[in-house]
């Protein structure tokens, strides 16, 4: 009986610190546990006594109505993470048959202290990616020959919790990169020779964005930062409400025209002017949930997207918005926990919620046409540990961004697949195994998408 009472107590007293860890959760962890409250009851049926506070379902208006998607067209390069300044591609033509042409190594993979997280970018024939130490690698597109491969990490090597991640952009014949090991630079991009390196007070994990002669960033501690694309000379900055805890990923903000979104770990979208910095408006994409302590993670890790006029981003507290560039007016929300970037097309919109729901939606309405479902099959288990105790939680896949190819939605994810679903009804038409789990979203240039994995391989396929 006294054993009894102690297994008890010791379940008891993780539970508790399972719950308070909630609270603190560590922004290197991208995908905790889902942390809600669970349904309890003694043996017999069991009854859920919290309801979800929304359902997310099809429409019923929409059932069976057809919807445009943009013409496929070649996309030639693609120059910056989300494709474009306003981190919008539509309907490439690529990958045809989605055929493994090619694997090639790019450098370190992923661990528990480091990590992959940069997008290739495409131009002039090159792939140009960046590993989870901060090696930058160019390789011919064609091929996957590498091309150069320069070590940018800072030569004293001092390490803390945050020193991963940065990304890539190509602008004017150079590579901007930035990095968690505090710096931003300015490489050659035809030799790989350092043309500039500006030291910054924070870690950055989010890729850059080249525009306007400005190389444009988001730090650790939620602040946007500039920097004169040809000397690397500090511009203005903005600084957004502070948050300590948030999402692994990191975003690049998207530019049109004169103005500048970026989103933040606060789970503010903010307008700004490239010139200047004057903010324009402010949208805060959060929610209180009653499900779920993991909603007062605000952060916006995916970038947000400019297109036709509207901004469209989610947040991990749960809001996928489109709101007006123009005037900052919140055109529709939808309840959606996100992580990756949506993709607007035609008259809809893709958007991936973090438990593997892909969601078409209506650009103009909100509404919903389908939901598929790419986590259904998995069960949430646990490995190792003892009598069910203890043991690493093993969850359902996490899926990054879509890439919208041939009238398919391209998806890569945690389960080392990518699957394609057909665009218009959102059915899996085929599923390719990648060989290691890959969380960020494919890119395409040519008649090719390319893929880099968790273990820092980078695949084309045709």
């Amino acid at each position: 009986m006294t054993s009894r009472r102690h297994l008890i107590l010791a379940v008891l007293l993780a539970a508790a610190l399972g719950a308070s860890g909630c609270s603190t959760i560590s922004r290197l962890n991208p995908f905790k546990g889902s942390g809600g409250p669970k349904e309890t009851a003694t043996e017999g049926q069991r009854i859920s006594i919290i309801q979800s506070d929304e359902v997310l379902e099809p429409a019923e208006a929409l059932k069976g109505v057809d919807f445009a998607l943009p013409p496929v067209t070649t996309q030639a390069d693609w120059p910056l993470p989300g494709g474009t300044p306003e981190q919008s591609v539509e309907n490439v033509d690529a990958g045809a048959n989605l055929t493994v042409a090619w694997r090639r190594n790019i450098g370190q993979g992923s661990n528990r202290a480091i990590h992959v997280m940069a997008t290739p970018v495409i131009a002039a024939g090159r792939i140009y990616t960046m590993d989870a130490e901060a090696g930058v690698s160019a390789h011919d597109a064609r091929t996957g020959a590498e091309v150069w491969r320069a070590n940018l990490r800072p030569n004293d090597n001092r390490r803390d919790r945050e020193s991963f991640g940065g990304g890539v952009a190509f602008a004017d014949g150079k590579l901007y990169v930035t990095s968690g090991y505090r710096f931003v630079a300015a490489v050659d991009a035809a030799t790989g020779k350092v043309l500039w390196r500006t030291r910054t007070e924070e870690p950055i994990h989010a890729a850059p964005t080249v525009a306007e002669g400005r190389v444009m960033t988001v730090a650790l501690d939620n602040s946007m930062l500039t920097f004169d694309a040809a000397t690397g000379a500090p511009g203005w900055s903005y600084q957004a409400l502070s948050e300590s805890a948030r999402i692994l990923g990191a975003s690049s903000p998207a530019v049109s025209g004169d103005t500048v979104v970026a989103s933040f770990g606060s789970g503010e979208l903010i307008a700004l002017r490239v010139a200047n910095g004057n903010d324009l408006w402010d949208e805060a994409l959060s929610r209180a949930s009653r499900t779920s302590s993991l909603s007062e993670i605000r952060d916006i890790p995916g970038r947000p997207v400019i297109y036709r006029g509207d901004v469209y981003a989610v947040s991990h507290s749960g809001v996928f918005a489109a709101t007006d560039l123009r005037t900052g007016q919140a055109r529709w929300t939808l309840p959606v926990v996100g992580i990756a970037a949506p993709l607007p097309a035609g008259d809809v919109v893709y958007v991936v919620s973090k438990t593997g729901q892909v969601i078409c939606v209506s650009r103009e309405t909100g509404q919903i046409y389908w939901i598929v479902d790419l986590g259904k099959g998995y069960v949430a288990q646990r490995r190792g540990g003892f009598l069910g105790i203890g043991g690493s939680k093993v969850l359902k896949p996490i899926w990054s961004s879509p890439l919208l190819s041939n009238n398919r939605l391209l998806l890569v994810g945690s389960s080392g697949q990518l699957v394609a679903l057909n665009a218009k009804t959102g059915a899996v038409e085929k599923r390719v195994d990648l060989g290691a789990p890959a969380l960020i979203g494919p890119v395409a240039a040519g008649d090719t998408v390319y893929v880099l994995t968790d273990n820092a391989e980078l695949i084309a396929l045709r």
